[in-house]
């Protein structure tokens, strides 16, 4: 979906809901995280997906027709991949070589060069591609597409779709576990779906316990999924039995979610304003921090080599009245505001 565009999230601006910080005590070696810095992008239109590549020091953001490419080291834009229509998510393979955009508005997989930004190849994919990832063992890349309900697989080295596996429901955001193993949240069903991107074959379906769910991270080495939820929610599932093993509370209007594999803490960008941290150590699963983020800053993504979560919103005019056309409509842009929060530890 368009981060932006969700009627969930224009409901949340209108009600001029913001952030507030939870005064839970942190251990010394867990400091509270704090926003470092605002680097101010620019540029109109919607955004999407974050995909940081720790290695290159490049932070990619899906922006309206574009993807923009941030220097992670300066804040500085290193470069756009331009020509798209309506773009929605990036993949990295694992060579550093190739980057993949979901372009909606093209029913399309863009190949580009990570190292001059051009486009290098259109692969043709289902109805409203989405999410997207790269799966390393197989070297496959899996496009998830909203509006066909299902999962477009491309093998990398041919660029071919080698596989269109139908869904049980609207996809969302997507994991890979780097072993063989696909995950995907079910938006309109609140499941979960496993898929074997070796037989390329759907293996599981299970129920979530909490709605709409959309930001999905995972815990690699602890076999754990974290889905973020409407109600407040995140959902955690045993990634090899599909058993629910939690759904600890998060702010409002959530969409991405994220993992710390060295802090073991589980993160949720949302739309109210703030960004929840939650001890996945902890057997109770307790939300240690809310930070104060931004209004509408409810996507985001996590780089584990610096410890940072990069955040992305711009600043909102008035919410023009409901009409019979739009009973949803959302608030203004303001020109030229769009920007990334930095979220660390000083």
């Amino acid at each position: 979906m368009h981060r932006f565009a969700s009627f969930r999230f224009a409901a949340i601006l209108a009600a001029g809901v913001f952030g507030f910080l939870v005064t839970v005590p942190f251990s010394p070696a867990q400091e509270p995280y704090q926003i470092l810095d605002h680097w101010k992008i620019g540029g109109d239109g919607f955004w999407d997906y974050l995909t940081v590549d720790s290695a290159a020091h490049r932070l990619y953001i899906t922006h309206g027709t574009r993807v923009e490419v941030i220097d992670t080291t300066s804040g500085k834009v290193a470069g756009q991949v331009t020509g798209l229509k309506a773009i929605h998510g990036v993949a990295l393979d694992d060579a550093g070589k190739f980057g993949y955009i979901s372009d909606g508005g093209a029913n399309a997989v863009v190949v580009f060069d990570r190292s001059t930004f051009a486009s290098v190849a259109s692969i043709p994919a289902g109805t409203g591609p989405d999410s997207i990832v790269f799966e390393p063992a197989t070297q496959t890349v899996w496009a998830f597409n909203g509006r066909s309900k299902d999962a477009t697989v491309i093998d990398a080295a041919s660029r071919k779709v080698v596989a269109t596996i139908a869904l049980p429901g609207k996809p969302e955001f997507a994991a890979v576990d780097g072993q063989g193993l696909v995950y995907d949240n079910i938006e309109d069903k609140n499941e979960i779906v496993r898929l074997d991107a070796h037989s390329k074959t759907l293996t599981a379906t299970w129920p979530l316990g909490c709605d709409s769910p959309s930001g999905l991270a995972i815990d690699t080495a602890g076999h754990r999924l974290f889905s973020v939820c409407d109600g407040k929610k995140m959902g955690v599932t045993d990634a090899t039995t599909g058993k629910s093993l939690a759904l600890p509370p998060i702010g409002d209007g959530p969409d991405a979610a994220n993992y710390s594999p060295t802090r073991k803490l589980a993160f949720a960008s949302c739309g109210e304003g703030v960004l929840s941290v939650i001890n996945a150590a902890d057997p109770a699963y307790p939300a240690i921090e809310t930070l104060p983020t931004a209004r509408g800053a409810r996507t985001m993504t996590f780089d584990p080599a610096t410890d940072r979560a990069y955040l992305v919103t711009a600043d909102f005019g008035a919410t023009p009245a409901a009409t019979a056309e739009h009973p949803h409509p959302r608030p203004s842009i303001v020109p030229g505001s769009f920007q990334i929060i930095v979220v660390g530890r000083k």
